[in-house]
């Protein structure tokens, strides 16, 4: 029987598990696919939204605002990247000033620090590729950018050395209430009990909702697609540019990234399918029309990937957290700013689940967690010492990212340690580069494979049907 059953590893549910470690009680992760960050926490904008769109008084609102405030120190406790760089939402028309005002407003309200409306040189110096057509924009010191991968993933594993069990390709298909619990049964046969479960499964979570609980939920999958920009078209902004929000949310935005490329989108189209995070040409369209509206001359030509992802929307437009049955918890709709409120969803559900559970307090919780030793980032002088002790982190692997054969190795071997040639990718970048993987894939899958004693007809891009070899031409032909 464990304490506490969280379903979903993504960035809301490792961040809970985390917050829960702090308390002495037998907690588990169940994660329907082969790794963390599988799902919406895997493709999003990667921003730390300052807090002023969300409506006055709902639970987006106060937890965008406390997450935020958040990230500093949790970024320097899990060794992670996180700049605040500052966001602009602009105003291309002298019309949709008095919506600026209100936006300012709002954020007022929401406790966000720092807001001002800025215009004239002022701005055309802040941003010196804004549109023409610019007239002011709302300027947000707090914002910030992070990268999704490395905070889900330092998340997991600060949780995991701290004690949480994360269990793999582990779908859930039934809830039964027990005395005092609950037993969660997945597709693979297996069962889990729990005192309490916390239902954290993304888009998702509706299904898990509606297996124990009542009345019904339903998520709908928003797909948002991207473009990601090389690295030389990395400094076009500086900030975060947003245009006036609509009805499906923020619009599409351009960002620079913590590792120094450029962001452009996402799209808003409501689907049904909860795995649809195919790219489309129309998506790509809408993208290259609307990114314009706020910044100019974007060198388009300089797109070295795009991407989709899904944000779990529900029909309130507000975060679902709270007990739904006694000792079961959900944490549902979490779209954006789902990133940014992740740290304050994670304090506050953990902090319901301790208040029922009067769990101890975990003496031994070790807040720190080291990330992967990067000698890119070292000095010239400690990075040569560093390899005269460490070769292998001499051997460059990935050479659009510099990523080495050292840090790939540390990647497979640290706790929640990569199995696929994403998981790789997702902790080390190696493969994320301008060649997308042209170059380095082969020797990543030779690592794959020496590291886990296994064929290399058995190493995966991802879940278990996705491939990276057929077959052996040699002896086969």
């Amino acid at each position: 029987m464990y304490d506490v059953v969280i379903i979903g590893a993504g960035v809301s549910g490792c961040a809970i598990a985390r917050e829960l470690a702090k308390y002495r009680g037998k907690i588990c992760v169940l994660e329907r696919s082969e790794d963390v960050c599988t799902g919406t926490s895997k493709a999003n904008s990667g921003i730390v939204h300052a807090g002023h769109d969300a409506r006055q008084g709902t639970m987006k609102a106060r937890l965008n605002v406390r997450g935020n405030a958040m990230m500093d120190k949790a970024s320097e406790e899990l060794d992670i990247p996180f700049i605040r760089n500052g966001s602009l939402v602009v105003c291309t028309d002298e019309k949709q000033m008095p919506e600026l005002k209100r936006l300012y407003e709002n954020g007022i309200a929401n406790g966000v620090l720092g807001l001002r409306i800025v215009s004239g040189p002022e701005l055309r110096q802040m941003e010196p590729h804004l549109s023409d057509t610019a007239v002011a924009a709302l300027y947000a010191p707090t914002g910030g950018i992070v990268c999704p991968f490395e905070l889900n993933i330092a998340l997991a594993e600060n949780a995991c050395m701290n004690g949480v069990a994360f269990i793999f390709h582990a779908k859930v298909d039934r809830i039964r209430r027990l005395p005092g619990g609950y037993e969660v049964h997945t597709e693979s046969g297996q069962s889990y009990e729990g005192r309490t479960v916390v239902n954290a499964a993304g888009v998702y979570a509706d299904q898990i909702h509606n297996l124990a609980c009542s009345p019904l939920m339903e998520i709908v999958p928003r797909k948002g697609e991207y473009m990601l920009l090389d690295k030389a078209a990395g400094g076009h902004v500086s900030r975060t540019i947003f245009t006036l929000p609509g009805s499906y949310g923020k619009g599409v935005l351009v960002t620079p990234t913590v590792h120094g490329n450029l962001l452009v989108g996402p799209t808003a189209l409501d689907i049904q399918d909860k795995e649809g995070i195919q790219t489309t040409r129309e998506g790509f369209k809408k993208i290259k029309e609307q990114c314009g509206r706020a910044v100019k001359d974007i060198p388009l030509n300089q797109v070295i990937t795009s991407f989709a992802g899904l944000r779990a929307h529900e029909k309130d437009g507000d975060f679902i957290i709270g007990e739904a049955e006694e000792g079961f918890y959900d944490c549902a709709g979490i779209a954006s700013p789902g990133l940014s409120s992740c740290l304050a969803i994670g304090e506050l559900v953990a902090g319901m689940v301790e208040e029922r559970l009067k769990l101890p307090e975990n003496k031994d919780y070790i807040a720190r967690r080291e990330g992967i030793v990067r000698p890119g980032q070292m000095s010239i002088e400690k990075r040569d010492a560093w390899i005269r002790k460490y070769p292998a982190y001499g051997n460059i692997i990935c050479r659009c990212e510099m990523i080495s054969e050292g840090e790939i190795i540390d990647a497979i071997h640290r706790p929640l340690g990569a199995r696929t040639m994403d998981g790789i990718k997702r902790r080390t970048r190696a493969g994320m580069g301008r060649c997308q993987s042209g170059f380095c894939s082969p020797k990543v899958m030779e690592i794959l494979a020496r590291e886990w004693n296994t064929d290399l007809l058995e190493v995966r891009k991802a879940s278990d049907e996705s491939w990276m070899l057929k077959g052996r031409d040699k002896e086969e032909l």
